[in-house]
């Protein structure tokens, strides 16, 4: 395995980037349940199929998504390698190449450094500006497809065990409510935060927007 692909995997993995799909895909089957429990019916089937359809429609898109996103970064990373090739000026590549940095390092890195950067650039081929999808892409979108499907599908679970509907809802969202907070903790855990202030914060915000989400019709 390369070590871009290494690369690409552990940020797949990345806590901060996955909890905010993990969080919006539990608010859409929370608002998709909860609208269909109003319905009032009896037959569990009624809410099971299209709850399930709801996950994993929600995970498609998100596999897309990071399937374009890939695509679109690599592109802007191929046009900002050919400005610096093609800068008039050291100067002007120096400038291009640290805005492409994060600000936080940007801010430390001395001309010279740049210079450098700068040289070691100049010697790599030019990149098609319109790259092409590649085989690990489309592994890493499939990837996240999983990763939100099954995040999500355990508040699918009750609707599959029980036959009252409306005490699978109930059991449903409470399932819903704390994986809200899970995503939470294990995301502030991981970057170094309070984790049951994150927990919390995920569970309120997620709370909230599934209300206003209700609210609006969704």
């Amino acid at each position: 395995m390369s070590e871009d692909l290494i690369s690409s995997y552990k940020r797949l993995l990345d806590p901060m980037e996955r909890t905010a799909e993990v969080v919006s895909g539990l608010i859409m089957v929370m608002t998709f349940t909860v609208t269909l429990g109003r319905v009032g019916s009896e037959d569990v089937r009624t809410v099971l199929f299209p709850a399930l359809g709801c996950n994993t429609a929600w995970g498609i898109i998100d596999g897309a998504l990071h399937v374009m996103s890939r695509v679109s970064e690599r592109g802007t990373g191929a046009r900002r390698l050919a400005a610096v090739q093609r800068a008039s000026a050291p100067e002007e590549a120096h400038r291009i190449i640290a805005a492409a940095m994060p600000s936080i390092v940007s801010s430390v890195t001395h001309p010279a450094e740049l210079e450098l950067i700068r040289q070691r650039l100049m010697k790599l081929p030019e990149l098609p500006h319109s790259p092409r999808f590649r085989k690990d892409d489309w592994l890493s979108g499939l990837l996240v497809f999983l990763l939100v499907f099954l995040s999500t599908f355990p508040v699918v679970i009750p609707f599959i065990l029980m036959r009252d509907a409306k005490l699978a809802l109930r059991l449903s969202n409470v399932i819903a409510i704390a994986l809200l907070f899970l995503s939470g903790y294990l995301n502030g855990r991981a970057n170094g935060y309070n984790p049951w202030k994150t927990g919390l914060f995920a569970l309120t915000l997620g709370t909230i927007l599934a209300v206003i989400a209700l609210v609006l019709g969704g």
